[in-house]
């Protein structure tokens, strides 16, 4: 059994309680506009494992000139082995809004399940194989209700997904 901590669209910034949902987690997978590699560096789950992709966002005169060559090594897709079947993660942002889940689907068939971010809109798409999953925004930009990230826990008979929505972080003054 595998405890994965799915987020996204952290734009340089993971709330605290996202991050803490990450330290119980086996791996971490991030569904791009990541920021920084100090977001990456941050994200701590037990094996230390972290899979993320490139957002929209993630461009070189962005992120800090010493933390490019991460960026640049960071893929458009990934595909991560678990038990039970493979997840997917792109950011989704070469795809339109409408119909996207229907797209991710036909493109990515043989996956169990498909991750992708850029919206900032928490989904949870599980009507059909492969379940399509928007974790929302992890940081503090468009939240749409509050920080969120997913939980998938993955064995070879079943897979279980939890949604984890924050409550919204006071404004500063």
């Amino acid at each position: 059994m595998v405890r994965v901590a799915i987020l996204a669209d952290t734009h340089g910034f993971t709330d605290p309680r996202v991050a803490a949902l990450v330290a119980e987690c086996d791996l971490a997978v991030h569904g791009g506009d990541i920021g920084s590699a100090a977001v990456l560096a941050d994200l701590r789950p037990r094996t230390g494992r972290v899979v993320a992709v490139a957002g929209n966002n993630d461009l070189p005169h962005k992120w800090p000139e010493a933390e490019r060559s991460l960026l640049a090594a960071l893929p458009e897709v990934a595909e991560v082995p678990l038990p039970g079947g493979a997840l997917l993660v792109t950011h989704g942002h070469r795809l339109p809004a409408r119909g996207r889940h229907e797209r991710l689907r036909r493109r990515f068939p043989r996956a169990r399940a498909i991750v992708y971010g850029h919206s900032h809109r928490l989904a949870a798409d599980l009507d059909a194989l492969p379940w399509v999953l928007n974790p929302g925004a992890g940081g503090r930009a468009r939240t749409y209700g509050g920080p969120s990230c997913m939980v998938l826990t993955a064995s070879d008979r079943a897979w279980e997904l939890q949604v984890r929505r924050f409550e919204p972080s006071a404004r500063r003054r």
